[in-house]
């Protein structure tokens, strides 16, 4: 169930927000409310804001391994995984649930899934290539093949991110066309591992580099997908965007909230 009441517009709040939690991504609806889920935790947890005015749960009983959240339409979308096979659970605004669609029938990877504004949903097929559901229909969006790597897809500016490890990121628009694309611009050592868009439509990617034990974000324009900020390391997969856009480590505890007890 979904406790409390959502607002998905508010006055603009120029403190930090959470943009990754140990690497999840944190999805923010207008200026009052965080999404987001951590480990081992089968919900969503949301977050009012400002930090301190609560924290309600989307889910419960329904998903079993959540990890990205969109909301689109009115609409919440989570993916999940189950026993190995994985959907994408969509809630009414109230918190029930509406449907399961299941993705392993199109041969989709796990939680990389993206809403268009129409209601189209877009997801990475294994072998790389994006595909549009819409009902029953599946079809074509992008025929891109990926490397030796899975890729990473969010919704952004009205179109889709992809990004395919040591080839390329590109932003299409709803009808599938390049707005942008740049080469991949980081080293083998770092591997990216996650996408966010934070509530100014900021893209940012999150790496760790595992020799180093360190992770950082980078900030990409979504004019060009050119790298333009990126933070310092931090000791942990947790950071923050200021009002400004700079990026910086969440080394404040109190500024992570902490995971409630599933209902």
């Amino acid at each position: 169930m979904l406790a409390g009441g959502l607002t998905a517009c508010g006055p603009s709040v120029p403190s930090p927000q959470l943009v990754f939690i140990d690497g999840r991504p944190v999805t923010a609806v207008g200026d009052s409310l965080l999404a987001y889920t951590r480990s081992g935790l089968p919900v969503v947890l949301l977050q009012h804001r400002p930090p301190g005015t609560g924290i309600d749960t989307l889910g419960a009983g329904v998903l079993h391994s959540p990890l990205h959240i969109q909301f689109s339409g009115d609409r919440w979308y989570v993916s999940d995984v189950e026993n190995g096979q994985p959907s994408l659970v969509v809630f009414a605004p109230d918190g029930r649930l509406e449907r399961r669609i299941d993705l392993a029938r199109v041969g989709a990877m796990p939680h990389q899934f993206a809403v268009l504004p129409a209601g189209r949903i877009i997801v990475e097929a294994t072998d790389g290539r994006l595909l549009a559901l819409h009902g029953d229909s599946v079809t074509t969006f992008v025929d891109v093949r990926a490397g030796g790597k899975p890729g990473l897809v969010i919704a952004a500016h009205g179109g889709v991110v992809q990004a395919l490890p040591d080839k390329h990121i590109t932003l299409y628009n709803e009808f599938g066309h390049m707005r942008w694309r740049i080469n991949w611009p980081w080293r083998e050592t770092a591997v990216v591992t996650n996408l966010d868009v934070d509530a100014n439509g900021r893209i940012h990617l999150i790496a760790g580099v595992p020799l180093e034990k360190h992770f950082g974000v980078y900030s990409l324009s979504p004019i060009t997908g050119e790298v333009v900020r990126w933070s310092i390391p931090g000791p942990s997969a947790s950071f923050v965007v200021d009002h400004f856009g700079a990026i910086l480590p969440d080394t404040v505890s109190a500024s992570t909230p902490p995971s409630p007890q599933t209902p």
